[in-house]
C-alpha cells in the first residue's frame, strides 16, 4: 500500500510539472481552467513552483529530523505557487503609452 501511495504522489507531482512546462512553453492550460486563466505562461510558472514545493513537502517530510525545516519550506513554496496561479487569473495590467507627437516641421 505504501508503494502505491508513493507512486500516486510521484505521478501527481510529475503531472503538475508537465502541465507547468506546457503552460510556459506553449500557453496550454487544461480544459477546465481555460476560461479562468488570463495569463497561461504565469499559470505555468505557478504550476512548476507548486510541483517543486509539493515534491519537497511530500518526499523530504518523511526523512529524519535533520531535514525538519525543508518540508515546511516546501509547503510554503506550494502555497506561494497558489498565489502565483491566482495572479494568472487576472488580466495583465495595460501600460498607458502616450501617442507619438506629430513631428511636422
Amino acid at each position: 500500500m505504501h508503494m502505491f501511495l508513493v507512486a500516486l504522489a510521484v505521478s501527481a507531482v510529475a503531472l503538475m510539472a508537465v502541465s507547468g512546462v506546457l503552460g510556459v512553453t506553449t500557453g496550454w492550460v487544461p480544459r477546465p481552467a481555460r476560461r479562468r486563466i488570463a495569463r497561461p505562461r504565469l499559470w505555468g510558472y505557478g504550476q512548476l513552483i507548486g510541483a517543486a514545493g509539493a515534491a519537497l513537502w511530500l518526499f523530504l517530510g518523511v526523512l529524519p529530523a535533520r531535514f525538519d525545516v525543508l518540508p515546511l519550506v516546501g509547503w510554503c513554496v506550494f502555497m506561494a505557487s497558489l498565489g502565483v496561479q491566482t495572479l494568472a487569473r487576472r488580466p495583465a495590467a495595460r501600460i498607458h503609452r502616450p501617442a507619438p507627437a506629430d513631428s511636422a516641421s
